[in-house]
């Protein structure tokens, strides 16, 4: 894929069409499927037909659809809002199209997507709502799959539930402070009694529902979220976290955290990054707790985005004893922690069946000290051992779990910035692993995964530690 390829080169727009002319030009299927498109809109279509087939004339006349026949003539293009060129002649349809802009009319040409302004969208019709699907002239049946798809998941009664809330959407507006209230009113209103009345065709309880809940509406509460963004890939945030990052009000999120998960938060809602990384600290734990219960107090939803899983490393704890202590409501959403994406990168057992029945997860910098946590212990017993930020501290953790009694032999796995498009895999021994502080190409996190469960894993992805080695040591034999 090239730079850039991910943006889009038309911009989704909705034109006002009510009474205004769509001029349609043809006599076939193009023509017919165009005007039947219009049909779901209060547009005045006219068409322009010297020969239509049966089927379409029958459909203009059964319609009452406004039908002039006579061949193309420039004449026919002013005072349209817009054109359709459906000839099925394409130096025609290039040329109606050319009229068109000639005189600022946007026009589209069936199946000609350099004669195109617009491109027709597949659409999921619940008026007042309208989901429109456009793939920019690319793929029409893909478009329509997913119109078949899209239309499943609405709700027959959608559109009626829309019209009742244009009604209220006064009072609301009168009644109801900006921000947060408002929404988590729309949000029952969407969701809730109101909905569910609509559904079953019941419009006097609707009316009975909206009324009880416009008028018991209180000024609402602050709340945070711990949301665990996961180890780094879009499509491993929960569903519960992209949720409520779509109901925030604020993101605070950490450095780690990318950005494009950042940027699948509610588009609107504000965004503070407070940079917590090794070496790099934008804002320290106390700042971050105070900032999380000055806006849970003025009663902002807000969602604190973590790397990982919040509560493993992520200093959940001190935040949420802060929010405790302040009488802040708050909700921890789990994430996928970087070991268990690390373990699939690698398709790795962290357990295995006879072999590590025991998972230890750890920094690394609990082996810098003098006393040997016990956990070394479960090392040399056949426990896996996950090492998080382990690239800094990795001479040390293969040293001291030697001197434990751990096999110089032991499987290690090592992945920088798991579970992404640019993770890099590296394998080897534990006597390999001080190699890893010599790696400055290493700029991601990296996770290191030791013990004899390790060799069960597939390395035909990865490269060895122990090459790394060779090359840092040529590299010092040259400075010499």
């Amino acid at each position: 894929m090239t730079e850039g390829s991910e943006r889009l080169t038309a911009f989704p727009a909705f034109f006002r069409i009510a009474g205004k002319v769509a001029a349609v030009f043809g006599n076939g299927d193009e023509a017919f499927a165009k005007v039947r498109l219009l049909a779901n809109t209060q547009a005045r279509i006219v068409v322009f037909a010297d020969a239509p087939e049966h089927d379409f004339r029958a459909y203009i006349e059964t319609n009452g659809i406004e039908y002039i026949a006579a061949p193309f003539d420039a004449r026919q293009v002013a005072g349209a809002t817009l054109v359709f060129a459906a000839t099925g002649d394409q130096a025609l349809d290039a040329r109606i199209a050319a009229t068109a802009r000639a005189l600022k009319i946007p026009a589209n040409a069936v199946d000609q997507p350099d004669h195109c302004d617009f491109f027709t969208p597949a659409i999921v019709n619940r008026a007042p709502v309208v989901v429109a699907i456009g793939t920019e002239g690319a793929g029409p049946v893909l478009a329509q799959m997913i119109r078949a798809q899209v239309d499943q998941l609405l709700s027959p009664s959608l559109g009626r539930l829309a019209r009742l809330a244009t009604d209220y959407r006064a009072a609301v507006d009168r009644l109801l402070p900006r921000g947060v209230t408002r929404r988590v009113f729309w949000r029952h209103f969407f969701s809730g009694a109101v909905a569910s009345a609509v559904a079953s065709g019941d419009d006097e309880g609707a009316v009975a529902h909206a009324d009880r809940l416009l008028s018991s509406t209180e000024r609402v509460a602050g709340r945070v979220w711990l949301v665990g963004a996961g180890p780094g890939a879009e499509d491993l945030l929960t569903l519960r976290a992209q949720r409520v990052m779509m109901e925030a009000d604020v993101l605070v999120y950490d450095a780690l955290v990318p950005q494009a998960i950042v940027d699948m938060g509610r588009r609107d809602a504000e965004r503070i990054s407070v940079g917590k990384r090794k070496g790099c600290h934008s804002k320290s734990q106390d700042e971050i707790n105070d900032l999380l219960v000055e806006l849970g107090r003025a009663g902002k939803r807000v969602v604190r985005l973590k790397s990982g899983d919040p509560l493993v490393y992520g200093r959940a704890g001190e935040e949420m004893a802060a929010l405790r202590a302040a009488g802040i409501g708050y909700e921890v959403v789990p994430g996928i922690t970087s070991a268990f994406a690390a373990a699939a990168d690698f398709e790795l057992p962290l357990t295995l069946r006879g072999v590590a029945s025991s998972l230890v997860f750890t920094t690394g910098h609990d082996l810098t000290g003098d006393v040997l946590p016990d956990w070394a212990s479960l090392a040399v017993s056949g426990a896996t051992i996950a090492v998080y930020m382990g690239r800094t501290v990795a001479a040390s953790v293969a040293e001291r779990l030697m001197l434990a009694g751990l096999p110089a032999e032991t499987t290690v796995a090592v992945v920088e910035n798991a579970s992404r498009t640019d993770r890099r895999l590296l394998h080897g021994i534990l006597r390999d692993l001080p190699d890893l502080q010599h790696r400055e190409d290493l700029g991601g996190p990296v996770m290191v995964i030791i013990g004899d469960a390790v060799a069960g894993a597939n390395f035909e992805l990865s490269e060895p530690l122990v090459r790394a080695r060779i090359r840092f040591e040529k590299q010092m034999q040259g400075a010499e």
